[in-house]
């Protein structure tokens, strides 16, 4: 039987939520260039460079056999582990802001953190598609795989990124229902989540802060509640239809990364609740129509491979609005398709390319 051509309709609402966001981006690059000086060339011309790159890995891997992945997945799991790992050398390693994330190679710097969650969505998919009525045993299914969500939480928690893990366990979980996994063993994984947790707000001085900037933002407006403030006030002062594209004002001087985690921000003070709702709608039906997609497969790694990203970047981008909204604490994960993150637009495209590839068979 013949392969069919990858779904339009997905391939278009990537599209629109690409446009979208790159006009987003350009507005709130002026601010981030008006703060440091930064020349259009370096800030926007650099996210178009990716942006296209992302495109033509996306093109590509939507005519490979996503099949293969299945094959090689452990070795890109482990691969990915190994990249983690490389972080933690000082001649190549970045730290920013006491975060060790980033390697540097030469002009460029790469989150190996996004390859992980790729990698680790690729074989826990593959995984869980051969075990089949195992998932369900404790011995089988529920114990290797808390290991695993270990494995990646240690990796996280070293590398000081809360925001990205949380995102890799919503993939992890979407995956593990999908694949059969009980209802007494995913409550038991949300009560060690929280103990987990409970533990890491203990240790972690900034995760502490931004939960009680959660709940009292009032508490330092100065400070842990400074970004929380910003944003709230570029929301509130777009109104219902917003000052106009290129006219955010939070952008030049208050809000800290307008290119980054607060892009959405920058986009409700310029298009109002009427252009901020619509941005939401974009991700609701760009979510649903994934989950369509899964369904529609027969192949059990194909299915779960979709379920996986599909919740993965459905999570991120919800974290990142709930979290400007101040209906979330602050993570620091990026606006998927949108904000600032040359390695997290670059795998998101990769990641809608094998699921346009599963949508061929």
């Amino acid at each position: 039987m013949r392969a069919k051509k990858p779904d339009k309709l997905f391939f278009f609402l990537t599209l629109i939520l690409i446009v979208v966001g790159f006009a987003i981006f350009a507005s709130s690059a002026l601010g981030q260039m008006g703060k440091n000086g930064a020349g259009f060339e370096t800030v926007v011309i650099k996210q178009l460079a990716i942006l296209l790159l992302g495109l033509i890995a996306m093109l590509i891997t939507a005519r490979l056999p996503y099949a293969e992945l299945k094959k090689i997945s452990p070795f890109l799991f482990l691969g990915a582990i190994g990249l983690s790992a490389l972080v933690f050398l000082p001649s190549i390693g970045l730290e920013h802001n006491g975060a060790k994330r980033w390697l540097i190679l030469g002009p460029f710097s790469l989150q190996p953190a996004e390859f992980l969650k790729a990698s680790f969505i690729i074989f826990l998919a593959a995984w869980t598609s051969v075990r089949k009525d195992k998932i369900k045993s404790w011995v089988e299914g529920f114990l290797p795989f808390l290991f695993f969500i270990a494995l990646v939480s240690t990796i996280m928690f070293f590398q000081k990124d809360t925001g990205t893990l949380m995102v890799m366990i919503a993939g992890a979980l979407g995956i593990f229902i999908t694949a059969g996994g009980r209802w007494k063993q995913l409550l038991l994984m949300g009560l060690i989540g929280i103990l987990a947790f409970s533990a890491l707000v203990i240790v972690r001085p900034h995760v502490r802060d931004r939960i009680q900037t959660f709940f009292n933002p009032e508490r330092d407006e100065r400070g842990a509640s400074y970004q929380i403030n910003q944003s709230l006030i570029a929301i509130g002062s777009g109104g219902i239809l917003g000052r106009g594209f290129g006219q955010s004002r939070q952008k030049f001087s208050y809000l800290p990364e307008p290119i980054g985690d607060s892009i959405f921000a920058v986009a409700s003070e310029e298009f109002g609740l009427v252009g901020s709702s619509l941005i939401v709608i974009l991700f609701l039906i760009f979510s649903l129509y994934g989950y369509l997609l899964a369904g529609q497969q027969k192949d059990p790694f194909g299915r779960l491979l979709i379920i996986g990203f599909i919740t993965a970047i459905s999570a991120q981008a919800f974290i990142n609005i709930g979290a400007m909204l101040g209906l979330l604490p602050l993570t620091g994960v990026p606006l998927p398709f949108v904000s600032h993150g040359g390695t997290a637009l670059l795998f998101a495209l990769i990641e809608v390319g094998i699921i346009l590839s599963i949508s061929r068979e």
